[in-house]
């Protein structure tokens, strides 16, 4: 395994649980293009994998865990059990263990809110019982969903992962959760599919970038973490992987944070 570029900053969080503040998301990645994309992240110092699965890629992304030569104990690994195994949570989690061939999962997540997410969620709570499951997160919770599901279940989610950019900052929910105690993680840190391109091209991330001698890139990604926002950015890219988590040799200034919550248009690119 070649060396790594990066040491990826954890944070502990209020339950005791370590969180890598970066990690590598897998939506788009299948097959051998899966495999290669999570080697050269962990060689490159990433030890978060998000996966899901919906993406259909979670046999992939145990096997590049395997194969990466690196401790079991060193990755984690983060899943999500989609709505239509929501009533079957048990079987759903059995099937994430043997698809990831995994001793156990660091994070199981819930994809969407539905209407049986409070019995999904008490077969995650079972299971981190048994020990086949670390810790619970949930997906796509704002202040209302948080409101009604977070009274009815006994573990706390270590983090809640929504959609979360520059051109939707998303501020009070941002806050709301963060009030609660629980790690905000976004999977949209450049506005999602077909979206990109916006926030690449634009002015004032280009400028900022520029003063920095860093791509727009590590500019969003830079500053989620400087909003305690988590990031799991996705590449397809060798290059581009191993720069999303060249983040942390510079700092952006208030000025440059300030400039970059203008560029907020309320612009929520995913229906959930």
């Amino acid at each position: 395994m070649g060396k790594s570029m990066a040491v990826t900053p954890k944070k502990k969080l209020a339950c005791g649980f370590v969180l890598p503040m970066v990690g590598l998301g897998t939506w788009a990645l299948r097959g051998t293009q899966c495999i290669e994309s999570v080697r050269t992240a962990i060689e490159s110092g990433y030890q978060l994998i998000d996966t899901a699965s919906f993406y259909d890629n979670e046999r992939e992304v145990g096997r590049a865990v395997k194969d990466s030569g690196v401790p079991r104990d060193k990755i984690l690994i983060q899943t999500k059990l989609y709505p239509d195994q929501y009533e079957k949570a048990e079987e759903a989690i059995d099937l994430a263990l043997r698809k990831l061939d995994l001793d156990y999962i660091d994070i199981l997540m819930l994809h969407h809110p539905a209407g049986n997410d409070v019995k999904a969620y008490r077969a995650i709570e079972k299971a981190i019982e048994n020990g086949r499951v670390r810790a619970a997160g949930i997906s796509c919770y704002y202040v209302r969903e948080c409101n009604r599901f977070l009274p009815q279940v006994d573990v706390s989610p270590v983090l809640i992962q929504n959609e979360i950019h520059p051109l939707y900052q998303d501020q009070s929910v941002v806050e709301h959760i963060q009030n609660l105690g629980i790690q905000v993680q976004s999977w949209y840190p450049f506005g999602g599919r077909g979206h990109a391109a916006k926030l690449f091209g634009n002015l004032t991330l280009s400028e900022i970038a520029r003063n920095h001698g860093k791509s727009v890139a590590q500019i969003v990604l830079r500053w989620h973490l400087q909003r305690d926002v988590a990031v799991i950015p996705g590449s397809v890219s060798p290059e581009h992987i191993r720069e999303n988590i060249v983040l942390f040799d510079f700092s952006l200034t208030d000025e440059e944070m300030r400039q970059i919550a203008l560029l907020d248009r309320h612009e929520k690119h995913d229906w959930y």
